[in-house]
């Protein structure tokens, strides 16, 4: 029996945010492999299905996300797991948006729902990190994360979304390295193949190009008023040759 939680928060307010990726990825996961419809258990909702020959259980917190752990803890000690059989897909800041990795243990990363799970199960977990890139400032990070994507976003995050379902056999069967490598390729394809390859994760916007400063403050100063009369325009008129 493997676990595979998808990270979010409940609610419809909340269903488009950056912040429920997880929810996301574990939705397009049931869907592309037909698990059960979905039903209330473990403080969550839960699907059951078979990946890669695999019994996985799809677990869905509906806590929010701050007690993630609590509906991730419920269904392992009720299954007598160990953190070894989880996978947890879920956002992450320091990613650009639409890169994908995975890692084994770690830190949380001042991700709340994370932090969450450490405290509930341990910390020796698969984790499954869904880029949804950094607004730039600590300011902002509250309103990014619990933002909505993008219209625009549609374009890559879909068939993202797509991709991490149709490589999730690979998770099933412990090949991080191959997951990683299935998502990007397959991502990388279907964008290239509509014509949207100059979209993340693959080629960012440049930023314009910027002047120095001390360009910009020379094209904005007026030039100097040059005097009309007295010692200093007899002076000038006498380098200059103007009379």
């Amino acid at each position: 029996m493997l676990i595979f939680a998808g990270l979010g928060n409940p609610g419809s307010q909340y269903a488009n945010n950056r912040h429920n990726v997880g929810f996301m990825a574990a939705d397009a996961i049931a869907r592309r492999h037909d698990f059960s419809p979905w039903s209330k258990k473990f403080s969550g909702l839960i699907a059951e299905g078979t990946i890669a020959g695999e019994k996985v259980l799809l677990v869905k917190p509906k806590t929010f996300m701050n007690l993630s752990g609590q509906a991730v803890g419920e269904a392992m000690r009720f299954y007598k797991l160990t953190p070894a059989s989880l996978t947890v897909l879920y956002d992450e800041l320091d990613l650009d948006a639409g890169k994908v990795r995975v890692k084994i243990a770690g830190g949380a990363g001042g991700h709340n729902g994370i932090r969450s799970i450490d405290q509930h199960v341990g910390k020796d977990y698969r984790r499954v990190r869904i880029g949804i890139g950094h607004p730039g400032v600590k300011e902002l990070v509250h309103d990014h994360v619990l933002g909505d994507f993008a219209k625009a976003d549609a374009d890559w995050l879909e068939p993202l979304l797509d991709a991490i379902a149709n490589a999730a056999p690979l998770l099933a069967v412990g090949d991080d390295s191959s997951f990683m490598n299935k998502v990007t390729v397959t991502l990388r394809k279907t964008l290239e193949s509509t014509g949207d390859h100059d979209r993340p994760p693959f080629k960012e916007p440049k930023a314009p190009k910027q002047q120095s400063h001390i360009r910009q403050a020379r094209t904005a100063s007026a030039p100097p008023k040059m005097p009309e009369s007295g010692p200093m325009a007899a002076m000038l008129k006498k380098l200059f040759g103007k009379d």
